[in-house]
């Protein structure tokens, strides 16, 4: 796999990238990421190495001949890049990895997961823009290349998305590509915790000093100036005035590849607005927490929120684990509307950056409890079939589809995943693809 960033604990991607290679251990698929030098530094993994400096077009020769030597010396079936923009610092080199692979002998099926898509486009400077249009506009109609995304999307030979509006974006964009297209759904970012409600619920009030029968809105994610995290504190101080009661836990850090050197600066901002707004006591950050004690002190909350300033979709995996935990959420409406998520089905929806109509939100669901309960079993049922064990078991079966696909492509070329044996017409030639050995 080719990551940006290999930063679970700072890097929402990263860290899918992490439990899917997880789970598709457990279903005998091996792997190896290749990633920035710095990363790879930081990470224990062995299976984790450093291929470039940055994503530059500078590094891009060190990134062909890094995948190209690896894909031969392991000898596996096929390259996945994990592509956002942001895990690339918004750098293109990437974008032309498909065509130079094979240009340098590399012929094994490339897979592509899409995690964002449909909002960034490369502008270089000096380029008159009529021009870079019709450039753009010229390769993408006769399926060369992309406007967005180069030829990372068209070069592929599967996609995968991870949500609904860039399946959208890509079918509308590159209708050819459809065939290739698969749509695998996110899953939460934390397992559910073995721990009993009323457990969690008496050791979060006491971790905090809280009243036993206080009502608690928890917010999960990484905080970042795009949360919505001060519309969230404005909200929990018109919340106050008739659930005087009532707390805040904000479960997560700031430490951030998005904030970078940042951090602390954001981190010290929400602290002086929480105190500019008279919430202290009522309001606690736990910074950065390993995922079974998120999971332990979401489960003894009441009520999710996420305020997102862009809105809320489900590519979220905030929401998800809120959902898993049982919490009904109140979230704010993305534009455009996440067709999946009707307002009272799933979540409560509200405006972006309308603290009054959150405060109103927050105020209805932690005053109804049958609906508190029906929106935790319902989020609970959809994330029940999310699981990462059957999100493994959808990427595997993709692999096969184009290994089966490229199954006549000459032997000698190797890859970067190390699928297991599978009872198919076409065992052997799987096994033999690249004269990599697959794994029992």
């Amino acid at each position: 796999m080719v990551a940006g960033t290999y930063r679970p604990e700072r890097c929402g991607t990263a860290h899918y990238v992490q439990r899917l290679r997880h789970a598709l251990d457990e279903r005998g698929v091996s792997s190896f990421v290749l990633t920035a030098r710095e990363a790879a530094r930081a990470s224990e993994d062995p299976g984790v190495r450093g291929a470039v400096r940055g994503w530059g077009t500078l590094d891009l020769p060190a990134l062909v001949v890094a995948v190209a030597g690896l894909v031969r010396k392991v000898g596996a079936d096929a390259v996945h890049i994990q592509h956002a923009a942001s895990t690339y610092g918004f750098k293109r080199s990437v974008f032309f990895l498909p065509p130079l692979l094979r240009a340098a002998g590399c012929r094994v099926p490339l897979v592509t997961t899409v995690h964002e898509y449909g909002w960034w486009e490369w502008e270089p400077r000096g380029v008159p823009k009529g021009a870079l249009e019709a450039v753009k506009t010229w390769g993408q109609r006769r399926g060369r290349w992309d406007r967005e995304d180069g030829f990372l999307l068209t070069g592929s030979d599967a996609l995968i998305t991870t949500n609904s509006h860039a399946k959208a974006a890509i079918t509308s964009r590159l209708p050819f590509l459809a065939p290739r297209l698969y749509r695998v759904p996110l899953g939460a970012n934390v397992e559910v915790a073995p721990v009993e409600r009323d457990e969690a619920r008496a050791a979060l009030r006491s971790r905090y000093g809280w009243p036993l029968d206080a009502p608690v809105i928890a917010f999960f994610g990484f905080l970042h100036p795009v949360k919505g995290i001060e519309t969230l504190l404005e909200a929990h101080k018109k919340l106050l005035a008739k659930r005087p009661g009532a707390r805040l836990l904000l479960v997560g850090g700031v430490e951030s590849l998005a904030l970078g050197e940042e951090a602390n600066w954001y981190w010290n901002e929400l602290r002086a607005l929480i105190r500019a707004l008279g919430l202290e006591g009522t309001v606690a950050m736990t910074g950065y927490v390993p995922g079974d004690e998120a999971s332990r002190l979401l489960s003894g909350a009441d009520v999710g929120a996420l305020p997102f300033n862009e809105g809320v979709t489900l590519k979220s995996g905030s929401l998800l684990t809120l959902f898993a935990h049982g919490l009904p959420v109140a979230a704010t409406r993305s534009d455009p509307p996440e067709p999946n998520l009707v307002d009272g089905e799933l979540v409560w929806l509200v405006e972006r950056r309308d603290a009054s109509g959150l405060a109103i939100a927050l105020l209805g669901l932690l005053a109804d409890v049958s609906e508190r309960v029906r929106l935790g079993d319902v989020g609970r049922a959809y994330t029940r079939n999310l699981s990462w064990s059957s999100i493994a078991e959808r990427h595997v079966e993709v692999y096969e589809s184009v290994l089966e696909k490229g199954a006549k492509v000459p032997a000698g070329t190797g890859a970067v995943l190390a699928l297991p044996s599978k009872a198919t017409a076409n065992a052997d030639s799987l096994r033999n693809l690249g004269g990599g050995s697959t794994k029992d």
